[in-house]
């Protein structure tokens, strides 16, 4: 809040947001109650979700499709958030993957901090992605909409409602804390679902705390590789996008540029209305 205080904005914090149920952030009528009454208000401009928030996807069938197109406004987030970003694009909202208000200067602050500021503020496209050449795992180029975030949360999308249809997209992908067979697993499930067979692209983020622990194995950038290689579309690894230092906030449902022979991710098309 101090933060967005300094940029000149204003926040109102939701009154629901310190409850507490068992594992989850309050009951999933007052989370519903609190993420319904922000889009309702024509005078909150964003929502920040204060946590990656688990249980996120117990709300998205009962989300309000028509009160969320009525106004749409920047839904920030990532993690468990992911679930919102699904839903959100199902009924063509655009969001964005970045930063919860769980800040810290380590994960979030310098370029962090900037990216989200101008993501929320300033209606042009966002542009080439503020970070030196990402890794090149297969050559070519390819443009399309972003989709994606936690791969988790991408995995258990499938065979729901929220299962994006990522034809002709670049598809993001991201995690925390899983062990790189675990990875492949989700991997697999995408591939067999269908459900990046016909992308046009990938962009790999932040593979935090993902190493395995018990000796010598395949490492995750060695799953991330074998599995981009196998499917033979334009890819990038490293992005500073999701449980990482120096995470970027980037539009999800906007048409971006992927050039993997210079290891660039660019988005082209504007995200907020000026």
């Amino acid at each position: 809040m101090a933060l967005l205080a300094e940029w000149g904005l204003r926040t109102r914090v939701m009154p629901h947001v310190h409850h507490e149920d068992g594992f989850l952030a309050g009951s999933d009528e007052d989370r519903l109650a609190d993420l319904h009454a922000a889009f309702a208000d024509p005078e909150i401009r964003a929502v920040w979700c204060a946590r990656g928030g688990y249980g996120c996807s117990r709300l998205t069938d009962r989300l309000d499709g028509g009160l969320l197109r009525a106004d749409p406004k920047p839904l920030v987030g990532f993690s468990d958030v992911t679930a919102l970003h699904l839903a959100l694009h199902r009924h063509g909202v655009v969001s964005f993957h970045g930063p919860t208000g769980e800040w810290n200067e380590r994960r979030t602050g310098g370029a962090s901090a900037a990216s989200l500021r101008r993501a929320l503020t300033d209606a042009r496209p966002l542009g080439a992605l503020p970070t030196g050449p990402l890794e090149r795992l297969v050559p070519g180029r390819a443009a399309g909409p972003l989709v994606g975030g936690n791969l988790s949360l991408l995995a258990a999308a499938v065979g729901t409602p929220d299962q994006p249809d990522t034809r002709g997209c670049l598809v993001l992908l991201e995690d925390v804390g899983e062990r790189p067979y675990r990875i492949d697993r989700m991997l697999r499930q995408l591939l067999r679902a269908g459900l990046v067979e016909g992308a046009a692209g990938l962009v790999f983020g932040a593979f935090s705390r993902c190493e395995e622990p018990r000796g010598p194995c395949a490492t995750v950038d060695e799953v991330l590789a074998a599995f981009a290689a196998e499917l033979g579309l334009p890819t990038v690894g490293g992005a500073p996008i999701g449980h990482g230092p120096g995470q970027l906030t980037v539009p999800l449902g906007v048409a971006a540029e992927l050039d993997a022979d210079r290891g660039t991710l660019t988005v082209i098309e504007p995200a907020t209305s000026p």
